[in-house]
């Protein structure tokens, strides 16, 4: 941060508002005068405006940058200035003169332009005064607030709305054709509001109060606002401290005396728009806002909710400012100015940001990659096998006699002493033809029809059913779309038809919950996990688990279970470790030693996590060959382990406030195609803590979804097999559905009969499918097009079943 120019002024002017802009800056001189000084060339003579009669308490630029206007306030006028004019009428020796569209309309604090900037928001006591820039004329007068407001803006994208915060701790969106209130806030903080902005891209309003808190709503169509996400300057400053391993050691050592905790005001919000280098996606992204406070301008990720970085005043030596009392900021495409007033001296000072500086928040260590790069290394643990087992002959003892190769007395000649076959072939031409049974064609592969890629979300409520009055843990749809495994509270699991309808087929014997199901990749078999510290698989056609693992093999149960590495190894996780199995399944049995299992279980090897910390949470790939894991901790960590090193390849700390409970990777399915680098995301969910979607190539979160309930359930969350929505379960009795890009949800799913515990999507069509606490299963259609049928007359090309 330079300081680029800094002015002693007569009077104190830590709470005005002052103007900026990328081109000039403006301030009070002698109270009733203004200096426009150019922030190109500060050297340059600044610009004398005189016309006010009292005592100048507000001033702002317009939005356009050609011609380039400033409007003025004080208890007696509100004028509007042309720059470019009022320089040439001082280059010709005459008076600067601006036009006044406002008269005792008492102290003003705020002022704000419409986009463009034909209008004039105008904040005094409790009233706010719509104006024309173009001619002395009051549009609206509207009054509500029970206190002084405190800031108005226009919305970018309605200009018929405009939003006021007052120190009544709330505010209010207006319609100005109307001049009636289109929405008004419940009392958001016990301190006033101080400042109102707008991001355009994602249509969000984001308000801030004296006390460092941040709250940011969707603004809908119906102009109805949506809580999306709530943030606490001090908490989050905190936890960056804490996140970068430095605490207060940073911070020069203090007397006793001069360690005060000082609040951060939220004073004025400003969006980085963009960066010099656009070649990151990351960077393209408009989330990141800028809040100056008292102490210094703090670097917001919205969308995650997570404090990017700060720019203390005291970092900063050559700086005049110690503590701001007012910001005025101009955001640019490569830098960002600001004008910041002293909070306890009459000083001023212009300081500029260049961009490319913050680019260096975005860069991180070296990611990963699901899709593995090289072959596995010649020790790595995804190489292991069963040893193959040595024929055993038995050694020749000697003057063992030969004996005869059969044990009969008569041998059939082989014919070759037999006369030759005169005939060789008589072609049989009476047969009829036998028509070729449905069944025998039917089942010759498995025809599919592409996932929908722009279609609605599934939200059309279509079956209901109950499975008992157990919750249901676990729900996982088979490969193809058309069973689905449901792990319920009686330790019980549950196989139904996708569409829910007949007798499920019920496979029992664990003792407690069951924890996980996961489905083979040729759907022949699948695994079921408990709290009982077993795992079962079991098979098509038998009630009993063609494997049983327990006999206190595990010392902890078992959170989590799948097939991995495309279905070689069985991967779970107990305790503090990561198990890798090698397995064989033999669904052959002895009728007369029917209980002895011959499938066959070999560890192959066990990872630890770094801190010994118990495993809450584990996912990885099976559709594909992959090398990571994605293992969380009950210390809040994410371990992201590289099985073709067996080792923790990253750890990231405090990924929650909570312990995860949760993670889901972006897997697709059979029927979908997406962008290679999609596939790299990943949900986690935590009590308390909302969903928040990584990238494994910068090990950041992206984004946080904290619109759904989650205060004590496991709730968990999934991605849609087009990686377009993110469906997660709630404690109100409701299941959320996400757009990915945006934090707002895009659909409340109502009328569920207890907390949603489980949601996840059909990989063959779009169909959503949760389960409640109470044991109630609640299957959603998407609204657009008709239901994929798997019929092969519905289907639109073959593609032959998959094998392991």
């Amino acid at each position: 941060m330079i300081e680029k120019l800094c002015l002693t002024c007569d009077r104190l002017l830590s709470h005005r508002q002052l103007a900026c802009c990328h081109s000039y800056c403006g301030l009070p001189l002698h109270g009733k005068d203004i200096l426009i000084y150019s922030n190109v060339d500060t050297e340059l003579k600044p610009l004398q405006l005189t016309g006010h009669h009292g005592e100048i308490s507000a001033m702002t630029f317009g939005k356009g940058s050609r011609p380039v206007v400033l409007c003025s306030a004080s208890a007696d006028y509100i004028i509007v200035w042309d720059l470019e004019l009022c320089q040439r009428r001082t280059q010709e020796g005459k008076v600067a003169a601006g036009r006044v569209i406002g008269t005792l309309l008492g102290e003003i604090v705020h002022l704000s332009f419409c986009f463009s900037d034909e209008r004039v928001a105008a904040c005094s006591g409790a009233t706010l005064y719509v104006l024309s820039s173009k001619r002395h004329e009051v549009i609206s007068t509207l009054t509500s607030h029970r206190g002084p407001l405190t800031s108005a803006e226009f919305c970018p994208w309605n200009k018929d709305i405009i939003v006021t915060a007052s120190e009544d701790r709330t505010f209010k969106v207006w319609d100005l054709k109307t001049e009636a209130i289109c929405y008004q806030s419940f009392v958001l903080s016990a301190s006033p509001l101080l400042s109102v902005f707008f991001l355009e891209e994602n249509r969000h309003l984001i308000t801030g109060s004296t006390d460092g808190q941040v709250w940011c709503f969707s603004l809908a169509e119906d102009h109805r606002c949506h809580l999306v996400t709530k943030m606490d300057l001090q908490k989050m400053e905190k936890r960056h401290q804490m996140h970068q391993g430095t605490g207060d050691d940073r911070v020069p050592e203090q007397s006793a005396a001069d360690k005060v905790e000082t609040s951060k005001p939220v004073l004025k919000m400003a969006v980085c728009s963009s960066f010099t280098n656009t070649s990151n996606e990351h960077k393209k992204d408009n989330s990141w806002l800028c809040i100056g406070s008292s102490d210094g301008l703090y670097v917001v990720d919205v969308a995650t909710s997570e404090l990017l970085t700060v720019l203390y005043f005291r970092d900063y030596p050559n700086l005049s400012i110690t503590m701001a009392g007012s910001w005025s900021v101009s955001p640019g495409r490569d830098t960002m100015v600001f004008l910041v007033s002293s909070l306890f001296t009459p000083c001023v000072a212009l300081l500029e940001l260049h961009l490319c500086d913050l680019e260096r928040i975005s860069a991180c260590g070296e990611g990963f990659s699901v899709f593995p790069s090289s072959p596995p290394l010649p020790d790595s643990p995804l190489n292991a096998e069963f040893k193959k087992k040595e024929p055993n002959h038995p050694k020749k003892k000697g003057g063992m006699k030969e004996q005869p190769l059969v044990f009969h007395s008569k041998v059939k000649s082989s014919g070759y002493t037999s006369a030759p076959r005169r005939i060789m072939f008589s072609p049989k031409t009476n047969i009829q033809k036998n028509p070729p049974s449905k069944k025998a064609t039917k089942n010759t592969g498995l025809l599919l029809r592409d996932y929908p890629a722009d279609g609605a979300p599934p939200t059309t409520p279509h079956s209901q059913l109950s499975t008992g009055n157990k919750p249901v843990y676990c729900l996982q749809y088979s490969g193809d779309g058309k069973q689905i495994l449901c792990g319920l509270g009686d330790s019980s699991v549950l196989l139904y038809r996708s569409s829910l309808t007949g007798n499920p087929t019920v496979y029992t014997g664990h003792d407690k919950p069951v924890s996980s199901v996961s489905w083979s990749l040729n759907r022949q078999w699948w695994l079921s996990a408990s709290e009982d510290q077993s795992l079962r698989i079991w098979t098509h056609g038998s009630p009993e688990p063609a494997i049983i693992m327990g006999d206190s093999i595990f010392s902890k149960p078992i959170r989590s279970a799948q097939f991995y590495y495309l279905d070689k190894f069985l991967l779970l996780a107990s305790g503090p470790s990561l198990y890798l199995y090698l397995y064989n399944v033999d669904t052959t049995r002895d009728d007369i030693k029917r209980y002895e299992q011959r499938s066959v279980v070999k560890l192959a090897r066990f990872f630890t996590t770094t801190s010994e910390t118990d495993i809450t949470a584990m996912s990885a790939i099976s559709d594909f060959f992959s090398y990571i894991v994605l293992v969380c901790g009950s210390d809040r960590s994410i371990q992201v382990f590289d099985m073709n090193k067996g080792t923790v390849a990253a750890e990231l700390p405090d990924a929650h406030s909570r312990a995860i409970h949760c993670v889901t990777q972006n897997k697709g399915s059979m029927f979908s195609t997406q962008a290679p680098d999609s596939y790299n995301l990943f949900l986690t969910s935590a009590v308390t803590d909302g969903v928040k979607i990584w990238d494994l190539r910068t090990l950041r979160c992206v984004r946080r979804y904290e619109n759904h309930l989650n205060r004590c359930h496991p709730c968990s969350s999934a991605i849609s097999p087009c990686g377009r929505f993110i469906a997660s379960g709630s404690e109100d009795n409701c299941a959320y559905v996400y757009d990915i890009r945006s934090s707002s949800y895009l659909h409340k799913l109502h009328k569920h009969s207890d907390t949603v515990l489980s949601v996840t999507f059909n990989p063959a069509t779009p169909e959503l499918l949760s389960g409640t606490l109470d044991g109630k299963l609640r299957l959603f259609h998407s609204s657009s097009g008709a239901r994929l049928s798997h019929e092969t007359s519905a289907a639109v090309h073959s593609v032959p079943n998959m094998t392991a």
